[in-house]
């Protein structure tokens, strides 16, 4: 393969990754917050809405140019299937906590993704420190909503 050729291999590889990343929040369509979740009694450090949009697009950036960056190591392989299966996870929470207002399932399925999300880091770290670095922010973010998940769903007995 010419470099030009290969260039462009690289790019719409990255491309790719970005789309099929992004991809995984479109599940999500129908189960956003509205006016149950505005009703629900939250802790004070609940975070304003208009965060969760810039947070999410920069954590989704950072993870798809991690797995870009293994998939340019080792191509596809185990730790790219690891990140297709916490991706797939993460897609799953929404509908279970906003959808089906079911926090107690959302706060089991979130530690998963959690624990999904450590394999892939492990994994990422293994194919290249970079992209297991880039996957840090990623893990942060979902301790914190795992543990705002956990106080929402004390807060609010079935």
């Amino acid at each position: 393969m010419s470099d030009s050729n290969s260039k462009l291999h690289n790019a719409l590889a990255l491309v790719g990754f970005i789309v099929i990343t992004f991809c995984a929040p479109l599940l999500r369509v129908g189960s956003m917050p509205g006016a149950w979740y505005a009703a629900l009694q939250k802790p004070s450090w609940n975070p304003p809405a208009w965060l969760f949009g810039p947070a999410r697009t920069l954590l989704y950036t950072l993870m798809a140019v991690a797995a870009w960056l293994v998939w340019k190591r080792v191509g596809f392989s185990r730790p790219i299937a690891l990140y297709f299966a916490q991706l797939a996870l993460n897609a799953a929470w929404t509908p279970i906590f906003f959808g089906a207002h079911q926090l107690g399932w959302a706060l089991i399925e979130i530690v998963v993704i959690w624990i999904a999300i450590l394999l892939t880091l492990l994994s990422f770290r293994r194919a290249g420190t970079t992209a297991g670095w880039l996957l840090v922010p990623y893990l942060a973010w979902v301790s914190f909503a795992s543990f705002l998940n956990f106080t929402l769903w004390r807060l609010n007995p079935a």
